[in-house]
């Protein structure tokens, strides 16, 4: 696990558009999505509460996940762009990447982490639900060129 470097922000968004089409046929404007996201996200950084981690093994790319400050709630963050490469599902990534968050959030003092998912995403969805996030929202959308069920969901620190 480390933090970013240059090129992962690009490859980030990179395996994200490629993914996400792939596995659930979401079109380029969930790439969009996750560009403004990465781009905010070196634009705007705060290294003392914000950061973004990277999973490796041997130099390969397996995750990665981003906390930043919520900048419209005081005391909040928002888990951002957990992404685990197929190879590595079902090696504890996504739990490692999302305790990394929760970690570093009460060591700088956050309230609670809020993030937005979609009801589609299982795997992830049961990380936040045994990690202790619970559903707060849902939303039908069409955004990413099909019918989802968006989730917000919030955990307590």
């Amino acid at each position: 696990m480390r933090t970013h470097r240059p090129g992962d922000i690009g490859f980030i968004t990179h395996r994200h558009g490629i993914l996400y089409h792939e596995e659930f046929g979401w079109d380029e404007r969930f790439e969009a999505l996750v560009g403004r996201i990465a781009a905010d996200f070196i634009e705007q950084l705060d290294p003392a509460v914000e950061r973004c981690w990277i999973a490796e093994r041997e130099g390969q790319f397996l995750g990665c996940i981003m906390l930043v400050k919520d900048r419209l709630q005081e005391q909040t963050a928002k888990l951002r762009l957990l992404l685990v490469e197929p190879s590595a599902r079902g090696l504890g990534v996504g739990r490692a990447l999302v305790r990394h968050c929760t970690e570093f959030a009460k060591e700088v003092g956050y309230e609670k982490i809020v993030l937005w998912t979609q009801s589609t995403l299982v795997t992830a969805r049961r990380i936040y639900k045994n990690e202790g996030y619970q559903l707060t929202q849902t939303e039908e959308h069409d955004t990413f060129g099909i019918k989802l069920t968006g989730e917000l969901w919030e955990l307590k620190l």
